[in-house]
């Protein structure tokens, strides 16, 4: 499993966000440099991010959600079309587990375990 995973749940429907394509990138000197992206599996996990030929390296991080394709698939309104969420990987040899709790009109994010 990669060192940084993440988990969609759809609290407004209180289960799981299937089908949310997410990117991960890590920020290099000049710009942005992808590191991973797939799509969440039907119990709202994507623990794939990490590809096995990256080195992890502490830094800043973005995960990208495209929440504006999910809410479209699931035939709902929504309010952000994408949820970037930035945070920093200060040990490279911890695990960090994002979470992402979604609703049509708010989102909230934490460090998990």
């Amino acid at each position: 499993m990669s060192r940084i995973t993440t988990h969609v749940l759809d609290t407004s429907l209180g289960r799981p966000a299937a089908g949310v394509d997410v990117v991960l990138e890590y920020k290099g000197l000049d710009d942005w440099e992808e590191v991973g992206r797939g799509t969440t599996d039907k119990d709202g996990r994507f623990s794939d991010l990490v590809p096995a030929g990256w080195a992890n390296r502490a830094g800043t991080y973005q995960l990208t959600f495209n929440t504006g394709g999910y809410f479209e698939k699931t035939h709902r309104q929504n309010f952000y079309p994408t949820v970037p969420i930035i945070f920093e990987v200060v040990n490279q040899d911890e695990h960090h587990h994002v979470p992402l709790l979604l609703s049509p009109f708010g989102y909230s994010t934490y460090r998990g375990s």
